[in-house]
Formats: C-alpha cells, sequence, structure tokens
C-alpha cells in the first residue's frame, strides 16, 4: 500500500512539473497556473483560482476587466476601525442593470461575476426562458457589525466583501423577490434556491431566509472568512 501511494504522490509531482516547464498542453482552465476567466465552465480549479486573487490585486482586476461587468476602481478608503476597503471597485452593471450602482471588493465581484453568469443567467434561461435584467439588493459597503450589534465583529459589508441581493427582474418585467418567492413551491421560489445553493460555489458564506428572520427578504453573499451556506 506504501508504495502505491508513493507512486501516486510521485506522478503528480511529474505531472506539475510538466505542466510548469509547459512540456505538455492543457486548456487554461484546467492549468493551475493560468489566469482565472469567468467565461471558462467552472470546476475543480475554480475556487482556488480564484482565491489567489485576494492577493494580487492587478491579476483581480484584469479577471474582472474580462468578464461581462462595467466597473470604475476605487480609491482606498478607510472609515473607521474595522472599516474601509482596498482593490474595490464600483459596480455600474453587470450582465444585468443594477439599482443603484454599489461599491464592492474586486475578489467579491469576481464571484458575483462567476455567479451571474454560470449560475443566476442559465437557471432563469432555464425556468422562465428569458434573462435577468436587472438586479436589486439592500447595499454593500456599510461600516457596521453583524446585525448592527454594538458587541459583534466586523460585518463583511464593512470591508466591502458582502452584497444583499433582494430579488431579480426578468427581460419582461417580471419580478422575483426573495421576500415573496422564497417559500413558493413555484417557478420562482425554485428559481431563487437554485441561485441561492449555486452561490455557495463561489462566495464564501451565502445566507438566506431559512438562515434566520434577519435574512427573510435577501440573499447574502461574502467573501470572507467564514465557509457557510445556510
Amino acid at each position: 500500500m506504501r508504495w502505491m501511494v508513493l507512486v501516486v504522490v510521485g506522478s503528480s509531482w511529474l505531472a506539475l512539473g510538466a505542466l510548469a516547464l509547459d512540456l505538455v498542453t492543457v486548456p487554461p482552465a484546467w492549468n493551475p497556473w493560468a489566469p482565472l476567466s469567468v467565461d471558462d465552465p467552472p470546476n475543480a480549479l475554480t475556487r482556488y483560482k480564484l482565491a489567489r486573487l485576494s492577493g494580487d490585486a492587478a491579476a483581480c482586476r484584469a479577471t474582472l476587466a474580462g468578464a461581462a461587468v462595467r466597473f470604475t476602481p476605487l480609491p482606498d478608503r478607510r472609515t473607521g476601525e474595522g472599516c474601509g476597503f482596498d482593490d474595490a471597485v464600483r459596480i455600474e452593471a453587470t450582465t444585468a442593470r443594477v439599482d443603484p450602482a454599489f461599491a464592492l471588493s474586486c475578489r467579491s465581484a469576481v464571484a458575483l461575476a462567476l455567479w451571474e453568469r454560470h449560475v443566476v443567467q442559465p437557471a432563469a434561461l432555464a425556468s422562465f426562458g428569458q434573462p435577468v435584467a436587472r438586479l436589486t439588493h439592500f447595499g454593500s459597503y456599510a461600516c457596521r457589525n453583524v446585525y448592527g450589534r454594538p458587541d459583534a465583529r466586523r460585518s463583511q459589508h464593512a470591508t466591502a466583501d458582502a452584497l444583499d441581493v433582494s430579488g431579480f427582474v426578468l427581460a419582461d418585467g417580471t419580478k422575483i423577490g426573495v421576500a415573496d418567492d422564497w417559500h413558493g413551491d413555484g417557478p420562482r421560489g425554485r428559481f431563487l434556491h437554485e441561485v441561492h445553493d449555486g452561490a455557495c460555489r463561489f462566495f464564501d458564506g451565502v445566507l438566506g431566509p431559512d438562515y434566520n428572520a434577519a435574512h427573510r427578504d435577501h440573499l447574502h453573499v461574502d467573501r470572507g472568512a467564514f465557509r457557510m451556506c445556510r
């Protein structure tokens, strides 16, 4: 058994070495050293590449520039103890209109682009035969603690790493709201559950109405220190 483990480990290192030296050719999506592309179908390397962007502002901006996102870079900002953001952007539009524009860290913006590209829009087309035309939300950056409690830790909103999505508007004007449709057993409710679950593939924290009453009317999505999908 031990020799089998050694063979597997040795083969893995040889394969990685061959990739690093460009001795073999693999699709960029499956090359761990290749930049992340939002358009590439997600695979086992997507979260690794997404995490790598957190420490590389230039690579993050380049990835976001290649996505269907209209944004403006924001200067780094400090507004209080534990509040402010680095490498953030103002999101003006994604694959859908946003109302209103909002500030988001670059790494969270890339996660948002991946979610819309590979979960939200495909789910809308499959469920309703039309795309999402507008994303509605309750905001992103806010210098506050979790639930606004004075004795709680800082929220992911305090570093522009979180967004509270309240609903979606389809191309024909149909509105799908978390508050109104989450508990429905029709296509709107199923759509909301599908996009909630799909968000967990790209964000670290995803909280919805089933988590607690504070999230009864929105989906909280964030890139942060904790993995949670509730």
